[in-house]
């Protein structure tokens, strides 16, 4: 059964930092490319960043470039995204979702239907 769970979302203070943790089960992840989504509320799911089939491209969203960064540890089968510089706004749902097998170039971040597996979320709170 494919499988996505997040974890290592939490309460953090402005200025702190969270790693969050995509682990993949019934597929191996290596060979697919990654997304991380968050929703807040009363907004739209947007995309936040994504890493290529390859593992050697990603893609941010301008809002999170410099803060955030996504990587992947293929022998965990898992994709992580540390966010650093944390803000309120950053308040969210994230969702970890699997991409396609051929994405080796800049994967999409507009295009969240070509995702299809997501995880169930975890939630990551700013706030002092």
């Amino acid at each position: 059964q494919l499988q996505l769970v997040e974890s290592g979302g939490g309460l953090v203070q402005p200025g702190g930092s969270l790693r969050l943790s995509c682990a993949a089960s019934g597929f191996a992840l290596s060979t697919y490319a990654i997304g991380w989504f968050r929703q807040a509320p009363g907004k739209e799911r947007e995309g936040v960043s994504c890493i290529s089939t390859s593992g050697v491209r990603t893609n941010y969203a301008d809002s999170v470039k410099g803060r955030f960064t996504i990587s992947r540890d293929n022998a965990k089968n898992t994709v992580y995204l540390q966010m650093n510089s944390l803000k309120p706004e950053d308040t969210a749902i994230y969702y970890c979702a699997r991409g396609r097998s051929d994405w080796y170039g800049i994967c999409p971040l507009s295009v969240q239907g070509a995702y299809d597996t997501w995880g169930q979320g975890t939630q990551v709170t700013v706030s002092s």
